[in-house]
């Protein structure tokens, strides 16, 4: 493509590079300049005018846009494309899910030429049913179209959603020293799995017993279990995972790297995942449980080696409800 200052009798199929203001109006760059453009140009003083001419075997910017869109969502891949203008694409989610990328693609995608690009939001991340979870920028008016073949092979279903497949869960949730837990911790987990589609059943409350907790959990039919305790969680063989163990489960992992989030563990029951959450899930903040709740909502198996992975970006943003911040020498609230 040609970029630069043409007389205005050599301009004529040109795409115009910077919006000019004349005496009937504005005329936008990015438009076509066909007779009746370069008639109101001529007709304002204008001599000669900087515009983008595609040479033979250029795309111009929306068609290559498109291209590389169409090329990176598959038909069943829970993503819709917005319609294309100034060589953009927005891709949406046509529904809740996580992001699912595959970043080498991605990579060499962007790596093909600096005149297209792809972004992106972060691999599974949450999005809500509008989301946009990734744009496409061609940079210049028009690009070579090798280059857009090369992008479009790098980027063959490159992105998906991973939508959910439960559609339900409990939460058991026990009072510590005889205090009952409130209605708060209930209410924000119940929000928490409404982001993604799912019904919390009416929570149990029971008492700070591994006994208590134990009945509970063989009662509970239920695809996914959450565990809320009283008192948090601070060893592999404390309340909550003693009761799991006792009802004929098992803790699979305690601990993670993620603040807040640290206390958390997880195991099984009869096929079915148990998530003992932190105290920090009483917070609507984000949180590791966050992570790790999602993904098993949407498929995706999660295993200690999963959990101990996020320590990378695990670092959170400070929560109000802790008494006091996360600083060397001090001693946060329970996690």
């Amino acid at each position: 493509m040609r970029f630069g200052p043409v007389p205005l009798d050599q301009a004529h199929g040109a795409v115009l590079a910077h919006s000019m203001a004349l005496p009937d109006g504005r005329l936008r760059k990015g438009c076509v300049l066909g007779p009746t453009e370069v008639a109101r140009l001529r007709a304002g003083g204008v001599a000669d005018v900087v515009v983008a001419q595609p040479e033979q075997g250029d795309i111009a910017e929306d068609d290559a846009a498109r291209a590389v869109a169409e090329a990176l969502v598959p038909s069943d891949a829970g993503l819709s494309l917005r319609p294309v203008g100034t060589g953009r694409v927005n891709i949406v989610a046509e529904c809740a899910g996580l992001v699912d990328l595959d970043a080498t693609a991605i990579h060499a995608l962007n790596a093909v030429d600096p005149a297209i690009t792809l972004a992106t939001l972060p691999p599974l991340m949450r999005v809500e049913r509008g989301t946009m979870v990734a744009t496409v920028k061609i940079i210049p008016y028009a690009v070579v179209g090798a280059a857009v073949t090369r992008a479009t092979a790098a980027a063959q279903g490159a992105l998906r959603l991973h939508r959910p497949v439960m559609d339900k869960a409990v939460l058991l949730m026990t009072r510590a020293g005889g205090t009952d837990p409130g209605e708060k911790g209930a209410r924000v987990t119940a929000d928490r799995l409404a982001r993604l589609g799912v019904t919390m059943q009416p929570p149990v409350v029971v008492d700070h017993t591994a006994h208590a907790l134990a009945q509970a959990l063989r009662q509970t039919t239920a695809p996914l279990v959450l565990i809320l305790t009283g008192s948090a969680t601070s060893d592999l063989h404390d309340t909550a995972p003693e009761a799991l163990r006792a009802a004929g489960g098992q803790v699979d992992h305690f601990g993670m790297p993620v603040d807040p989030g640290n206390l958390l563990f997880l195991g099984e029951m009869n096929g079915r995942p148990v998530i003992g959450l932190p105290g920090c899930a009483k917070s609507p903040a984000l949180n590791g449980a966050d992570w790790v709740m999602e993904r098993i909502i949407c498929g995706l198996p999660v295993r200690g080696t999963d959990i101990m992975a996020m320590g990378v970006g695990g670092l959170l943003t400070e929560i109000p409800s802790r008494p006091r911040p996360r600083r060397q020498g001090e001693k946060g609230a329970p996690d």
